[in-house]
């Protein structure tokens, strides 16, 4: 049986996978069931799709970063299928005669549930992004 703890990390990794391959409509499954917070207010995962599909540049495809999602801090109710993971991001991007950069440092404030012995996103906050860098040839119109 594959433990809670490690079904949550996995989450939290393909989804910067997902996002780092340009495949959006993957990593917009991960949050078929959540709400997520915005700066704009809350949205669900179809409206977070388009955000990305309108928002992210690509570069041949992808949008050239690599998120590095470290120190996941996971506390998990066994009793009512609930958890919760606080986590560090930081998306780093190169493209073209833009150098290998961070872009961005933020965390994620995550709430998952159990449906069906599986673990699933509920909730992230996307509001908590504590240093920015050059995201021009990123998300140039994103707050």
């Amino acid at each position: 049986m594959v433990s809670a703890e490690f079904q949550i990390t996995n989450l939290l990794y393909r989804y910067g996978e997902f996002v780092d391959q340009g495949n959006y409509e993957a990593a917009a499954e991960l949050f078929a069931h959540a709400q997520i917070k915005t700066p704009m207010g809350m949205i669900d995962a179809t409206q977070l799709l388009d955000q990305w599909k309108n928002g992210i540049l690509l570069h041949d495809g992808s949008p050239r970063t690599k998120h590095v999602i470290t120190n996941p801090i996971i506390e998990i109710d066994e009793e009512t299928g609930t958890a919760t993971c606080r986590s560090t991001c930081t998306v780093f991007q190169q493209v073209g005669d833009f150098p290998l950069q961070p872009i961005l440092c933020g965390r994620y404030d995550d709430r998952f549930e159990r449906v069906d012995g599986k673990w699933r996103f509920h909730y992230r906050d996307y509001t908590l992004e504590d240093l920015s860098g050059d995201k021009s040839r990123h998300a140039p119109a994103w707050p």
